[in-house]
């Protein structure tokens, strides 16, 4: 397991088209590109994991610290319960199987934001095992086998201010992660980076962390690799850290496999080794020799006894379990009958599905409210998690009302995206806008049809005009519009033009 309290996230990004045999010049080697991640999920529990300091992140520095995570003698660690279900239930979600009993361990390594010289995380008996992550890349099912997932601690975090002075933050020492480990099953850097934001959705749907990247609670490790395309044989990798976004880790890994495919062609060979993305240069840079599990001496916990998660608590957790990313993905462009495009859109957020499945099931059809919810409301919200509070301007029902109003013809669609405006605004009911402003749509056919004869009458020239030049219908309906204040039934209009010009 990689040391991931010290250095930053990992990232990356997709190869030129043909693979990773840089410049591809006659003569180079097709090289296929392998890369494992490992991603580390800040937990979002109000405590740290073995101790009662609180997790929450942006406190003063080394405001949020105790005995237990500062490593003081005597000081013995308790396991935090809410912890270990939010890595139960991740490993569920992520079809895991999850071990009845398994136990924490020591990992050794000294550096200054590790107090105690040891990081208590699991080795050999991780709690969920197997697995895979799934998501699509391009419109394509993937699912990337995983290795493990395990619990441990975070380490704290190193400032490096001017003139060669560094502090050390010991807040974040003792939050809860946990590490999941992906088997060598990704080809490029962009399903790499997709990969990746789909653990973040997952973690999300799951409520178990917000998976910032920005603020390090969520963090990746990239493994990579190069062999001879239609080899069966793992060359040799590094690992790469300091990637804090999606764009870096597509960025660097682009950059990493073309290195290590330029140092191959020339005859040279990789160095197992630990390597930095500097994002400001675009390149990767070495920083340490790559550690292995024996470097870091593992042995069993003796301070904390063997976690067991029984049948029983399993099935509690397991009825916990939202519908997944992928099985909204599936029901909105199946059953529900939206393009594949649109649901991925609405199953991006927990928040976003959950909130147009409200407004499908007050009654709006499940396009319009699926138009309505990603053009108007998505564009209204800055943070797509704001649509599960509870003072939303315009809450789901309100929505359904609204588009109702536009299905059974009383509103015009742009009135009523002025309605809506004012809903959002206004916090008020699109029936009581539509009531207090008179914005009802016109769809009386003899009020309509005098508006029509008046447009005509006042454009004779483009009346006569009209039928070497159908295309003059859109101006004759905005006219009629414009005359009926917007308030006319477009396609009572478009009928009654069509009648009168003949």
């Amino acid at each position: 397991m990689s040391d991931v309290s010290r250095d930053r996230e990992p990232g990356s990004r997709e190869l030129p088209a043909g693979g990773a045999g840089g410049s591809g010049a006659a003569g180079k080697t097709d090289w296929e590109v392998v890369i494992g991640l490992e991603v580390h999920v800040q937990l979002a529990t109000q405590s740290k994991i073995f101790s009662w300091s609180s997790a929450a992140f942006g406190a003063e520095p080394n405001a949020s610290t105790d005995p237990i995570c500062l490593g003081l003698p005597g000081a013995l660690p308790v396991l935090n319960r809410a912890a270990v279900e939010s890595a139960v239930r991740l490993g569920m979600a992520a079809g895991c199987t999850i071990r009845t009993r398994c136990r924490f361990a020591r990992k050794h390594y000294f550096y200054p934001d590790l107090p105690k010289g040891f990081q208590i995380s699991q080795f050999d008996e991780p709690i969920c095992e197997g697995g895979a992550i799934k998501f699509r890349l391009k419109g394509e099912p993937r699912a990337i086998r995983l290795t493990r997932i395990h619990m441990e601690e975070d380490a704290g975090k190193n400032l490096h201010a001017a003139a060669g002075v560094s502090f050390v933050d010991l807040n974040r020492a003792g939050v809860p992660l946990c590490e999941i480990v992906s088997e060598p099953d990704l080809r490029s850097a962009e399903e790499a980076a997709e990969y990746v934001r789909a653990v973040r959705t997952l973690v999300r749907y799951l409520g178990i962390g917000d998976g910032n990247m920005e603020e390090g609670s969520l963090r990746c490790d990239a493994n990579v690799s190069l062999r001879p395309r239609g080899s069966d044989k793992f060359g040799t990798k590094t690992e790469i850290k300091n990637m804090n976004s999606f764009k870096s880790v597509r960025d660097a890994i682009e950059h990493e496999v073309k290195r290590q495919a330029a140092l191959l062609d020339r005859g040279e060979r990789i160095v197992q080794e630990t390597r930095l993305w500097d994002a400001a240069r675009g390149v990767t840079q070495a920083m340490r020799s790559k550690e292995q599990a024996h470097d870091y001496r593992y042995f069993p916990e003796p301070d904390l006894p063997p976690l067991v998660v029984d049948e029983a608590q399993q099935a509690k957790l397991r009825g916990s379990l939202p519908e997944l990313p992928e099985d909204r993905f599936a029901r909105y462009s199946g059953p529900v009958g939206l393009t594949p495009q649109d649901a991925g859109v609405l199953a991006a957020e927990r928040e976003i599905a959950d909130y147009f499945d409200a407004v499908a099931a007050a009654g709006a059809p499940a396009k319009r409210a699926a138009n309505w919810v990603m053009n108007e409301v998505l564009a209204r919200v800055d943070d797509p998690r704001r649509l599960g509070d509870a003072d939303l301007p315009v809450p789901a029902a309100a929505l359904a009302e609204l588009v109702k109003l536009v299905d059974d013809n009383t509103l015009s669609g742009k009135l009523a995206k002025d309605v809506f405006a004012k809903m959002w605004t206004e916090r008020r009911r699109a029936q009581d806008i539509v009531a207090a402003e008179g914005l009802a749509q016109v769809s009386d056919g003899g009020a309509l049809e005098e508006a029509c004869r008046r447009v005509i009458a006042a454009n004779s020239e483009q009346a006569a005009r009209y039928k070497s030049n159908p295309k003059l219908m859109g101006f004759f309906v905005g006219a009629v519009m414009k005359e009926t204040g917007g308030k006319g039934n477009p396609k009572a209009v478009n009928e009654i033009l069509r009648k009168l010009l003949g």
